[in-house]
């Protein structure tokens, strides 16, 4: 058997130090990444729930909260779900690791053997995500797990691009955020699957989740965005969340339209991805610095010339 198709067989039966040695493989381009990439098949049951939103709405205490319920078993007969967490950090500006360390903020699974958790840098993307997050959610989907939760940096309505990559998202929101909401239409707000208010036990939720009804029915076409009331460090809403994502789930099965726009969405990023690996911002930065004094300085030139 080839080390590639080993390493295929040991994620597809759920071994988690695979799974880890294959993200490190993609993320840094290593030796016989792309074979791996290549021959992934992915478990068709699993579910990639991504969890956005502004810095301070409680996204990491929903993703605790999501793990606690989701991973406990129903009835003694049966097991817990499978749950990885892919948690994209802010990246240091001198090593590009990542800061937060969500397996120190999680570590109440940290030894449980039905949730794998990986910190993942943002390295400097600007959409929240990290570079390679669709190859990483593809290993991981080839896995054992039945949801991957893919919670994000949280950097404002560049995020979008979450919202080509999970097959559910959920914004986050707090009550504060009210005088926020109009503003953050054209962003944030118009990649939500499910609202989630966390934090609703704070003065003005119920005014504030009113207004986010209606705007979010204003917003609706096939799914009616629900909003979901939550106090997440109290797991006060989360099973009603489950069942919504359930739901959300159960739509986009039997919706066509809704799983090509997802995979026209990953393989355009993808596409982007390739064509762009041989261009290097070190290199280019090196190049404007070089030629900005001259008289004729020309950045479509420069990129015309050299690109």
């Amino acid at each position: 058997m080839s080390k590639t198709n080993e390493f295929i067989e040991k994620i597809k039966l759920g071994d988690f130090r695979t799974i880890a040695k294959a993200i490190t493989m993609v993320e840094n381009n290593l030796e016989n990444s792309e074979a791996l990439l290549l021959n992934l098949k992915a478990n068709p049951k699993t579910k990639v729930i991504g969890i956005t939103g502004p810095p301070g709405a409680g996204k990491s205490t929903l993703v605790n909260a999501l793990l606690k319920q989701l991973t406990q078993a129903p009835k003694p007969s049966q097991e817990g779900n499978k749950v990885a967490v892919l948690s994209v950090d802010p990246s240091s500006p001198f090593n590009l690791g990542a800061l937060l360390g969500d397996r120190i903020r999680m570590s109440d699974f940290y030894l449980n053997e039905n949730v794998f958790i990986r910190s993942l840098a943002s390295r400097g993307s600007l959409g929240g995500l990290n570079a390679k997050i669709i190859e990483i959610i593809d290993i991981v989907r080839a896995s054992v797990f039945d949801y991957i939760l893919l919670e994000t940096v949280g950097v404002g309505q560049s995020e979008v691009e979450i919202a080509g990559i999970a097959d559910t998202t959920i914004v986050v929101m707090v009550p504060e955020a009210g005088d926020e909401v109009q503003t953050m239409k054209a962003g944030v707000m118009e990649i939500a699957d499910i609202f989630v208010v966390n934090k609703a036990d704070r003065d003005n939720a119920d005014e504030f989740i009113k207004n986010l009804k209606i705007l979010s029915h204003s917003k609706a076409n096939e799914w009616e965005i629900p909003v979901v009331k939550c106090v997440a460090s109290q797991y006060i809403g989360i099973d009603e969340l489950i069942n919504v994502v359930q739901k959300h789930s159960h739509f986009i099965s039997t919706n066509a339209a809704r799983k090509i726009h997802l995979l026209t969405e990953k393989a355009y990023q993808l596409i982007q991805q390739k064509r762009m690996k041989d261009v290097s911002k070190m290199e280019l930065y090196e190049l404007i610095k070089n030629k900005m004094s001259e008289n004729d300085f020309n950045v479509y030139q420069i990129i015309e010339r050299n690109f």
